[in-house]
C-alpha cells in the first residue's frame, strides 16, 4: 500500500494543504493537557516550511456540532503551541473557508505556517460538502494527509477535498506513512511466530479484529473485561464483572473458530470494589464469586502471556489487560507491556488505552511503534481498507 510521501514533493513556493490531527486533549479552561499529537506531525510539517512550502494547516478538535464557531473547540491555542514548537509565528484564521482564511493565506510567503479553524465547525465536514471541500481545494497545489486518527472516517477534509484537487499531487505525511508500513505492510507478512494480544471491555468492539486475526496469527491472546464475556460462553460464574450477555454466542462463535489459536485467561484477579483499596482474591477463570468482579488477568495467565510473547517476532497489541489506571489491578498489563518490551519482536501497539498504558508504564521507547489514531488502528487490523488513503497517489 506504498504511497508518495511529503518528502516526494518539491514545495518550495507552492501552498501544501495538510490535514493533521490536532484533537488534543484539553482541560476546562482551553489548557492543552497533552501536545503529542501536534509533536507527533512535526516531522512533516518541518519538512514542508524548511523546503520553502507555504504551509496551511487544517483539523479538527472535540465534536463541536457543525452550526458555526463553539469557543471551547477552538484551534487558536493550538496554533499558539505549534509556533512554540516551531520557534516561529504561526498565523491563525478564525474561519474554515472564509474571508479570514483567505487572507491569512494569500500573505503567507515561502517557509510560513497558517492553521485553519476546526473544520467540524462547518457542517459541510461531517455530511463531505462539495463546495466546502471545493474551496479548500482551490487553495492548494499540494495535499497531504498527516492525520491517522480519521483515515478511517470519510469527512470532506479527508477524502472530497483531495477527490477536488485532480491532477494535483496528493500524498501522505510521514506519521500515515508510518502507521501504514506497521499496520497494514508488517502485518501482511508478518515474521512468525506472530502473536496479537486484545483487551479492553467489550468483544463486540473488537469482534472483526478477532476473527480478522484468528486467520493470520499464530496466537490470540484475550486479556480485559472481554475475557468475561468468553468465560460466561463457556458456562462460567462471571459474579458482578462486566460482560456482554448478549454477545455470548458471538464469542461461542469464535472461541469454535480460534480452536488452539484462541488463549483465553486460565485465572483472575477480582476485587468486591472497584477500588484499590477492595477486599482482593485469584480464582481460577471462570469461577468469580457472586459479589465479585474480574479486575484483571491472574498472575498464571500473566505469565503464560508473557511466555508466548518470548518467542514472538511480530507483535500486535490493543486493549489493557485489567484496570491498569488502578493499582494493583495494572500487574496483568504490566506483565504483558514488560514481556513486549524484552521480546526481540516488531512490536505494534494499537491507539487509545493501548498507547497510553504502554506511555503510562514507561515502556513506549521499547516498542517499535505506538500507533496515534485508536480507531483508525482497529479498523486496520479488521483488514478494511481507508478510502481516504485508497485515492491517495502511489509511490
Amino acid at each position: 500500500m506504498a504511497k508518495k510521501t511529503i518528502a516526494d514533493i518539491d514545495p518550495k513556493g507552492k501552498v501544501v494543504l495538510m490535514r493533521v490531527d490536532f484533537n488534543v486533549p484539553q482541560d476546562d479552561s482551553g489548557a492543552i493537557t497533552d501536545d503529542r499529537r501536534i509533536r507527533m506531525a512535526l516531522p512533516s510539517i518541518e519538512s514542508v516550511i524548511k523546503r520553502g512550502g507555504k504551509l496551511v494547516l487544517m483539523s479538527h478538535l472535540g465534536r463541536p456540532k457543525g452550526n458555526g464557531p463553539e469557543p471551547k473547540y477552538t484551534l487558536e491555542g493550538v496554533a499558539k503551541r505549534l509556533g512554540e514548537l516551531l520557534g516561529k509565528s504561526v498565523a491563525f484564521a478564525a474561519d474554515t473557508v472564509g474571508p479570514e482564511a483567505e487572507a491569512k493565506i494569500k500573505a503567507l510567503s515561502d517557509g510560513d505556517v497558517a492553521v485553519l479553524e476546526n473544520v467540524r465547525f462547518n457542517a459541510g465536514e461531517k455530511s463531505g460538502d462539495a463546495a466546502f471541500a471545493a474551496a479548500l481545494a482551490g487553495w492548494a497545489d499540494v495535499y497531504c494527509n498527516d492525520a491517522f486518527g480519521t483515515c478511517h472516517r470519510t469527512d470532506a477534509s479527508m477524502v472530497a477535498v483531495p477527490e477536488a484537487m485532480a491532477g494535483k499531487p496528493k500524498v501522505v505525511g510521514f506519521l500515515v506513512a508510518k502507521e501504514i508500513e506497521y499496520l497494514s505492510d508488517t502485518i501482511s507478512q508478518p515474521k512468525r511466530p506472530f502473536v496479537a494480544i486484545l483487551g479492553g471491555a467489550k468483544v463486540s468492539d473488537k469482534i472483526n479484529v478477532i476473527s480478522n486475526l484468528l486467520g493470520i496469527c499464530d496466537h490470540v491472546l484475550i486479556g480485559g473485561a472481554m475475557a468475561y464475556t468468553f468465560s460466561l460462553a463457556q458456562g462460567g460464574k462471571t459474579g458482578k464483572s462486566l460482560v456482554e450477555a448478549d454477545k455470548v454466542e458471538l464469542a461461542k462463535e469464535l472461541i469454535a473458530k480460534g480452536g488452539d489459536k484462541l488463549v483465553l485467561p486460565t485465572d483472575t484477579h477480582c476485587g468486591d470494589d472497584f477500588s484499590s483499596d477492595c477486599n482482593k482474591q485469584v480464582v481460577a477463570a471462570g469461577e468469580i464469586p457472586d459479589g465479585w468482579e474480574g479486575l484483571d488477568i491472574g498472575p498464571a495467565t500473566a505469565k503464560k502471556y508473557a511466555e508466548l510473547l518470548k518467542s514472538a517476532q511480530t507483535v500486535v497489541w490493543n486493549g489493557p489487560m485489567g484496570v491498569f489506571e488502578m493499582p494493583p489491578f495494572d500487574e496483568g498489563t504490566k506483565a504483558v507491556a514488560q514481556a513486549i518490551a524484552d521480546s526481540s519482536a516488531t512490536s505494534i501497539i494499537g491507539g487509545g488505552d493501548s498507547a497510553a498504558a504502554v506511555e503510562q508504564l514507561g515502556f513506549a521507547d521499547q516498542v517499535s511503534h505506538v500507533s496515534t489514531g485508536g480507531g483508525a488502528s482497529l479498523a486496520m487490523l479488521e483488514g478494511n481498507k481507508f478510502a481516504a488513503v485508497e485515492l491517495l497517489d502511489n509511490a
